[in-house]
């Protein structure tokens, strides 16, 4: 039996899906159709202009009927038990009183503070709550200038990309909250290590923490094999820097910056087009745009907010003008996100493939979960302005493991996220 809070919530999304579906721009696109280039204007309306620039530069899409996305159950239980004791924090930026759970599941338009409460359920969302480590994924770089010499960091994989939350814990001990929390403040610690290709950059890694002060940004750490030492980054580099293509660390999972740095306005509510229940595992690199994304892939109605996420200059220098958040309302991700340059000229696009089962591949012998959840497949991430694209795939086409993702289940712990472990890890040799 659902609860009350999720049910309530499912069938108020229910009913606007009904209404959604009436409407011109839904009504041009039906399960069975094929999007390509040829017809390609049926779905501008259906996806941000970044997707589209996809589209019509090869990106196929197969249209499905909408499935419905549940939360993990120990999720849904969390929300009801504490969801009703959160507020923001009289400056309306910082959240007061989380423990576990979706922050806000009952939201409303006319709140003037519904932007940043989106932004806050997209930060302690469904998908990741307690830890993840996600194993032996790759990234294909595409070079997009005729007769240039092939890039040799144009194939690029990775032992581990992991995460350790100390708050919002629903599933494995310790519940709710490592008690490390209290003392450290720190929300939660990721990790991105060790490279193992290509040769001459096997071995290196991040590591970051995020902090519960508004007042404190990111620590991050990397570690260079060549000269054998672990550095301090400078957090202006989660913003700016756009290695593998287009990628930088607040776009890693769509919009990951600390959220006391930017504004958020709410544009309101659409029908989109998302791959959320992709067909193809291992994703399946796309033959019609050059290998620059994953298709002909499924693609489905959902329902969104649009949020503008706008960089507090004062706090951070961001690259980008704005980023245009598209939030899943039922599964509380981003399919995808826009970004704009400082003339406000669109500038990246990243795009995930998701799909949702009990376990990320159908041979998987461990990672076999007692309810549905939600898998990243792949990602995308294109500069629009001058083509270059990146797709990660999750897990990888050419990796020895294939069960890749191991989620809310122990299988990373703290000693993970630490310049030792990061060292101990490149001078091991790899994974």
């Amino acid at each position: 039996m659902k609860s009350s809070v999720a049910a309530v919530f499912i069938s108020a999304f229910v009913a606007l899906q009904t209404v959604l579906h009436a409407s011109p721009a839904c009504a041009q696109v039906k399960p069975g159709d094929v999007i390509t280039i040829s017809n390609a204007a049926k779905v501008r309306d259906l996806v941000s202009p970044g997707v589209y620039y996809k589209v019509v530069h090869g990106m196929g899409l197969k249209i499905v009927p909408t499935s419905q996305l549940d939360w993990p159950p120990p999720y849904t239980e969390a929300t009801e038990k504490y969801s009703s004791q959160v507020v923001l924090s009289r400056d309306h930026r910082s959240l007061l009183g989380y423990v576990a759970g979706l922050p806000f599941p009952f939201l409303d338009q006319n709140d003037p503070d519904i932007a940043t409460k989106i932004e806050w359920n997209l930060t302690f969302h469904p998908t990741l709550s307690d830890d993840y480590d996600l194993r032996y994924y790759e990234c294909h770089i595409e070079n997009t200038t005729p007769n240039e010499a092939p890039d040799p960091y144009a194939y690029t994989s990775f032992g581990h990309y992991a995460g350790y939350s100390l708050i919002g814990r629903t599933e494995v001990e310790p519940l709710p909250v490592d008690p490390d929390f209290k003392t450290s403040g720190r929300v939660w610690l990721s990790a991105i290590y060790p490279e193992l290709s290509p040769a001459a950059l096997r071995g290196t890694g991040i590591i970051r923490y995020r902090y519960a002060d508004e007042e404190r940004g990111d620590d991050q750490w990397s570690y260079n094999p060549k000269d054998r030492r672990v550095r301090r980054l400078n957090e202006s580099l989660n913003t700016t820097a756009t290695g593998y293509g287009a990628w930088n660390p607040d776009h890693y999972a769509g919009f990951n910056a600390k959220p006391e740095t930017y504004d958020y306005k709410f544009l309101g509510e659409k029908q989109v087009l998302a791959s959320v229940h992709a067909e193809h595992v291992p994703a399946i690199t796309c033959q019609t745009d050059g290998g620059a994304s994953s298709c002909p892939e499924a693609w489905e109605l959902r329902h969104v907010y649009i949020v503008e996420a706008t960089p507090r200059r004062e706090i951070v220098d961001a690259l980008q003008s704005k980023n245009i958040l598209y939030v899943d309302t039922e599964a509380w991700f981003t399919p995808y996100v826009d970004t704009y340059d400082r003339r406000g000229e669109l500038f990246q696009s990243y795009l995930f493939w998701s799909t949702f089962r009990d376990r990320p591949v159908p041979d998987a012998r461990i990672a076999i979960y007692p309810f549905k959840r939600q898998f990243i497949v792949a990602a995308g991430s294109t500069d629009v302005q001058s083509g270059a694209a990146s797709v990660c795939y999750l897990p990888g086409q050419e990796t020895p493991e294939r069960e890749t993702w191991y989620i809310n289940m122990g299988s990373v712990d703290k000693n993970f996220f630490t310049t030792q472990a990061l060292r101990n890890a490149a001078e091991a040799g790899g994974f």
